[in-house]
Order: structure tokens, then sequence, then C-alpha cells
């Protein structure tokens, strides 16, 4: 799975481009405090079955915390948040929201197990796995959610990658770096730290740092003299 090097060095890419006219080092520390914060939930794993890609990893919480945030800061009258911060500070907020969905939930949507994407309104994992194409003898051709139909009884199912529920699924983590049946069993118990597991990750890494470094030294460009 990703680690959270990889989710970090993808959310300073984001934070590069999003961060405009608040870009500063509280600011990235806000974002990158954001990006790593969803793997807590690994330490629910001893009392919560799949706790971990769950809790932390799924697209309703994010959602409901959206609506909050605009609600409270366009629609009403007095904003409880503008009243405490400025600004700048609502379009970090902001920033660190997207990058939350972006640069983590989405990146583990689409490894391993994936994740309980609906929790905490239905308890199912889903992984994004297919592909999408355009084919000279197949037409338009897209495997990410999979509709088939019954001949017999009419009956259409649809497939969105779904891998199990909290119940049979686990996801290992260095808390628990397998299911607790086979902690139980072991041992020795081997638990690794991911930092870049694969060379695109590392790739990942290597380039959000590079933009961070880079937009440091970027200077105004110059004005031009009439």
């Amino acid at each position: 799975m990703p680690s959270s090097v990889v989710h970090a060095g993808f959310a300073l890419l984001l934070a590069a481009g999003l961060l405009k006219g608040a870009y500063d080092r509280p600011a990235l520390a806000a974002v990158l405090l954001i990006v790593v914060l969803p793997e807590v939930d690994s330490l629910l794993g001893p009392v919560m079955s799949g706790a971990h890609r769950t809790v932390g990893h799924n697209f309703v919480l994010p959602a409901a915390a959206g609506v909050l945030l605009y609600y409270d800061t366009r629609v009403r009258s007095t904003s409880a948040l503008r009243e405490r911060v400025t600004d700048r500070w609502i379009r970090v907020a902001w920033v660190c929201l997207f990058v939350h969905v972006f640069a983590h939930v989405f990146l583990d949507w689409a490894h391993l197990e994936g994740v309980n994407a609906l929790w905490p309104l239905h308890d199912e994992f889903f992984r994004l796995e297919g592909e999408i194409l355009l084919s000279t003898a197949d037409g338009f051709v897209q495997t990410f959610v999979d509709i088939e139909l019954d001949p017999e009884t009419g009956e259409r199912t649809v497939d969105a990658g779904g891998t199990g529920t909290t119940e049979s699924v686990h996801v290992n983590n260095p808390v628990e770096p397998d299911s607790p049946e086979n902690l139980a069993d072991a041992d020795v118990i081997d638990r690794r730290f991911p930092i870049a597991q694969r060379g695109w990750r590392l790739y990942l890494i290597a380039v959000g740092v590079f933009a961070v470094v880079a937009r440091r030294f970027q200077g105004d460009p110059p004005t031009e003299k009439m």
C-alpha cells in the first residue's frame, strides 16, 4: 500500500498548486498533518475489526466536513470559523480537505483491498480497479464497474469492486501486520513501516519534494517597463 511518505509527497504537489496566497511553512505543516492523520485508524485495529482503511479512509466523513465548512463560511450570515481565523486559513482548510481525499483516500482506494468508501452509512470495502480504453474491435470499454443482466430473471447486478466488509477484510499495517488469527500463532512478528515499495512511489515522493524546494526559490516575475 502507499506509505505515509508517498501520501505526503503527493500532498506536497497539490499544496504547491493550490495554496495560492497562503503558501508558507505553517500551511504546509497543516497539509502534511491532515494527509497522514487517516493512518491513526490502524491504532483501532485491536478493538475494532477492520478499523484500518475504514474509520479514516472513507468519503462520507470528508463530504460531511465539506458541507459543514461550506455552510459555515459561505451560507451563514455569521461564520463561527471566520470569527476565529483569517480568510487565509479558510483557504488552507479547503486545501487540507481536498488533499485528504485525493492524496490519501483516493490512492488507498486503488490498492490492496481498497477502502470502506461509504462507512459509516454502509459497511463494504471497494477497490478501484479496471481500465478504460477505446478499441477498434470492441469500441469503448470500461471495467471499473461491471454491470451484468441475468437473462432468465432480468435481475441486474452491479459490481463496483467490492472486496468485503470489516468482518472479512484485514489490511496489513504496522500495528496489525497480519490478521489477528495469524498474529496469535506467529513466533516472530515482522512490523514493516513502508516508505516506497514501487518505483513510481519513490518518484512521486521525489517530485513532491522537488516542487516544494523549487517553489521556495521562485521569485516574482520582473515587471515590464513601459
